[in-house]
């Protein structure tokens, strides 16, 4: 037998089979387009997402006909929402995270609620990203599709809709939405009642981990699967692959490199106040049992080195095509050992916590002539870390301690930046054997539902293993410590003038 994680993204949905000890037996990934029918706006049609989610189960069910599958667990991206009918068939695009249009709620929120309220209810920073203003942009500007709609859902719940299951949503996707009460563990009367959106008309509520029905007999006739599918309830992605990580104490954190850097800190309780939400910090509830977790990400991340890749580097894409190696690994092998004098701010993109300044730009600091490439690069893989040393400082300031690091995505695979990482926080950054850690927490969910595994934290401890770890070098970690010092002036001292372009 087999348990099935799938992980809905923004741009594509992956879907794997995993058997008993965690050996991946059968991937399979889609892509789709990305709609930006005006300047802000960023939506997916719901309707491709499930064909290529469906696609996906189909081509994985071929290929483990011997392992049939017996669980699913879905790791979704956060805020996006689709209204649908009774029939589960959606009455307007998805509205996603990034899409601007909720913007114009948050002065609502601010007069209704304030700030402080909002976070403590909810466990989000104020902004306009959550699903709850994206639903007010509806009822708003489309009154007819707001009214027609039977159900506002996110990924994971529309999904199992479509698998015949009733929309059922993990806490862990919830706390994304702005609407669910983070404390109380169901959706916040308070909030619903201010927007105008009725209880019924969103999903039912679990924690992570749970039986939320079965794949309707259809549906999985159509896949191929002899006998029953339990769904369970899934999680939020960054979540997910926390868990999937085996990031399921406190102290321990995720962090994902990818084209954005996310670190996913586990903790064991609610933490509420100012230096969390001044610091566009969240808390809301883990896909483990009984913890919760805070993001902190930069979005321009991985993105950086495809940008010095795509306009630098013709001499290693030329020899990486010559010799068949990875472009990447040219970049990378000559860097200097110590930390460079060179400063860089990664807001290429926009910023991420803690600033979540859409305005800001990527600024490089300390050139001169001598400057080599090899510290050039090594500065931009160095800019990226400070952002993220800075937001594990605002952490550990509002109380959140880490003190260990698991690595996964594109990151993980450069030990230079791997190392780089250890010495600059100040912890050992660790690698596992997990690979799709996204998938693997899912699929490690819909395991716990159908087994009632009485030992979660047991199992996730005997699956996941640590390949290496990198420790902090003494001497390095006081230089970046140091330089850290001039890293967190340099956007202050710029945001109001060379930032945003004021005279």
């Amino acid at each position: 037998m087999s348990y099935l994680g799938i992980d809905v993204g923004t741009t594509g949905c992956k879907v794997i089979a995993f058997d008993g000890d965690g050996t991946i037996l059968a991937t399979a990934y889609r892509e789709y387009p990305l709609y930006h029918p005006q300047n802000g706006w960023a939506e997916l049609d719901a309707e491709e997402v499930f064909r290529s989610v469906e696609e996906c189960l189909l081509a994985v069910s071929e290929r483990v006909t011997s392992d049939p599958p017996v669980s699913i667990g879905i790791s979704a991206q956060g805020e996006a929402v689709v209204p649908v009918d009774e029939h589960g068939k959606p009455l307007a695009r998805s509205i996603v995270t990034f899409d601007t249009r909720g913007d114009e709620f948050v002065p609502f929120w601010e007069e209704k609620l304030g700030r402080n309220t909002f976070f403590a209810l909810t466990g989000m920073p104020l902004n306009g990203v959550g699903t709850v203003n994206k639903i007010m942009w509806w009822k708003k500007y489309c009154p007819e599709v707001f009214a027609q709609s039977r159900y506002f859902l996110c990924f994971e719940d529309f999904v199992l809709l479509r698998m015949g299951v009733e929309p059922a949503m993990s806490f862990s996707l919830a706390g994304r939405t702005m609407m669910f009460d983070i404390e109380k563990g169901e959706w916040s009367e308070t909030i619903l009642a201010q927007a105008g959106i009725e209880k019924e008309r969103l999903a039912r509520c679990f924690p992570s981990g749970e039986v939320v029905g079965e794949v309707a007999s259809s549906f999985g006739e159509k896949m191929g699967w002899k006998k029953k599918v339990i769904a369970a309830s899934g999680g939020h992605d960054q979540p997910c692959g926390a868990l999937g990580a085996g990031a399921i104490r406190a102290g321990y954190a995720m962090d994902a490199t990818g084209t954005v850097e996310c670190i996913a800190s586990s903790m064991d309780g609610f933490l509420v106040g100012p230096a969390m939400w001044k610091n566009n910090l969240c808390c809301y509830h883990h896909a483990f049992p009984g913890l919760y977790i805070t993001l902190a990400y930069n979005f321009t991340g991985g993105s950086i080195l495809r940008w010095y890749r795509d306009q630098f580097a013709d001499e290693e894409k030329a020899k990486a095509k010559a010799e068949e190696r990875d472009v990447y690994d040219l970049i990378l092998s000559s860097l200097p050992e110590h930390p460079t004098s060179l400063w860089v701010l990664p807001h290429f993109t926009t910023t991420g916590t803690p600033y979540c300044d859409s305005q800001s730009l990527g600024v490089v600091v300390g050139l001169r002539l001598e400057t080599t490439r090899g510290e050039f690069v090594k500065a931009l893989l160095e800019g990226v870390s400070y952002e993220m040393k800075l937001n594990l400082k605002l952490l550990s300031e509002a109380g959140v301690k880490v003190e260990r690091l698991r690595a996964i995505g594109g990151g993980a695979k450069s030990p230079v930046w791997l190392q780089l990482k250890a010495d600059m926080y100040g912890v050992p950054v660790e690698t596992l054997s997990v690979s799709e850690a996204a998938c693997f927490g899912a699929a490690l969910l819909g395991r716990k539902a159908v087994e009632r595994i009485p030992d979660f934290a047991q199992l996730i401890d005997d699956l996941v293993k640590v390949k290496e770890v990198y420790e902090p070098h003494p001497e390095r970690s006081l230089l970046y410590e140091e330089r850290f010092a001039v890293y967190r002036r340099i956007y202050p001292a710029l945001r109001n003038h060379i930032l945003k372009g004021e005279e």
